[in-house]
């Protein structure tokens, strides 16, 4: 197997409205740290894979499209959902892609994947899972542990040439007040670890199932010293575990296999009560408690991007379910952004074959719900533009693609 990587930076004018939070107080003023899409390309021989992160909110099927066309490959573009980056599209169901993004992105992807394609040497691959603890958390539980899975992706020559590593955190450190753009944890993470492995190696970091894990409870501010430290915390685990046992995932004659499967998910038929929430969060509010305050602003803020600014969702959302082996390492990509356990009931219990699992891939239908979460007055389902069991669909969906190579 031949593996290759590539990196370009993109910038965003001064005055870009920004993604990720409705109550942003006006658009970019600057730049914090660099925004990228980073590209890793396989290849058999035969039939080339290739998988991209671009430094966005989210990725649209439009751009999807766009992306792949350019490649002139099979291509996974997925979303590092940094809510501190460029608004492209991210409303519930999946919208058109603003220009100038859909251009741009499309065309950073391509020349990502190029770079990928040109460096490509033979290469090993080794799969490494263990848990992090301190960095993530269910953000609707104050209570929850803060302990999350986490993988990593060897890519090594004679010596190791680059990682690939599956986070499933919300990267949402910096508040809604920011306007510079940064690539928020995700970007922390890459820098971290690349100080720790050399420059030498390169480092990709993607989003995982993340729908309902973020930084909330563990998090001890909201700024870039905030952003070091939590990066720190996660490249000082990555660099535990690429020491540690690993799975072997694929060797010099391993091939490729993939496959897709299109999916129509039925629209939600969440009842709420604005009025209702409101009083809530009033009430918290009056009481002076905090966690209760943002959480039941948050409950409204849900309400809120339901809706988004186009107005309701469609009454049917089209989504794309993706599945590849590589050697013996297996990767689901799920759109949107699933909730942490649907991903991981897509694991052998004991963890002997590798199942790495991104969210955020190739469409954005909006939150992904367990349908235990739907029995929750919860931000994440009140967001959520379609019903109950859609998530377990996507991973039924995925199971049965694995099942056919």
């Amino acid at each position: 197997m031949r593996v290759g990587y590539g990196r370009v930076e993109f910038t965003v004018p001064d005055g870009t409205p920004m993604g990720g939070y409705l109550d942003r107080p006006g658009p970019s003023t600057g730049r914090l740290d660099p925004l990228e899409v980073s590209a890793v390309t396989w290849f058999d021989g035969e039939r080339r894979f290739a998988l991209a992160t671009a430094d966005v909110i989210c990725v649209n099927e439009d751009l999807a499209r766009r992306a792949r066309q350019l490649a002139s490959c099979e291509l996974w573009l997925a979303a590092s959902h940094t809510h501190a980056g460029p608004e492209t599209g991210c409303v519930p169901g999946g919208g058109p892609t603003p220009e100038p993004w859909l251009d741009r992105i499309a065309e950073a992807t391509r020349a990502a994947v190029r770079q990928a394609i040109d460096g490509e040497q033979p290469c090993a691959g080794t799969a490494h899972h263990g848990e992090l603890r301190g960095v993530g958390a269910d953000r609707s539980r104050p209570s929850a542990e803060a302990a999350v899975p986490l993988d990593l992706v060897a890519i090594r020559t004679d010596e190791l040439a680059g990682v690939l590593v599956v986070l499933p955190v919300h990267p949402t450190v910096l508040p809604a007040a920011n306007r510079l753009t940064s690539a928020d944890l995700v970007g922390a993470v890459r820098r971290s670890l690349r100080e720790r492995l050399g420059e030498d190696v390169w480092v990709v970091v993607a989003t995982g199932a993340a729908g309902d894990i973020s930084t909330r409870h563990t998090r001890r501010g909201q700024d870039p010293a905030e952003l070091d430290r939590l990066g720190g915390v996660v490249a000082d685990r990555c660099t535990e575990l690429l020491a540690g046992p690993a799975t072997q995932g694929w060797s010099a004659d391993s091939r490729i296999s993939s496959a897709d499967r299109r999916l129509t998910l039925q629209p939600a038929s969440v009842a709420t009560d604005p009025a209702a929430l409101t009083a809530d969060y009033e009430a918290a509010l009056a009481a002076g408690d905090p966690v209760a305050t943002r959480l039941a602003r948050s409950r409204l803020e849900g309400v809120r991007a339901r809706s988004g600014p186009g107005g309701a969702p469609p009454a049917l959302i089209g989504v794309t379910v993706h599945a590849a082996r590589l050697g013996g390492l297996t990767m689901v990509g799920l759109p949107g952004e699933p909730f942490l356990a649907v991903a991981e009931s897509l694991r052998a219990p004991d963890h002997r074959e590798p199942v790495v699992v991104l969210g955020y891939v190739n469409g954005y239908p909006g939150y992904l719900p367990t349908i235990d979460a739907y029995q929750r007055t919860e931000y994440e389902v009140l967001a959520s533009p379609v019903a109950p069991g859609s998530a377990e669909l996507l991973a039924e969906t995925a199971r049965h693609l694995l099942e056919e190579f």
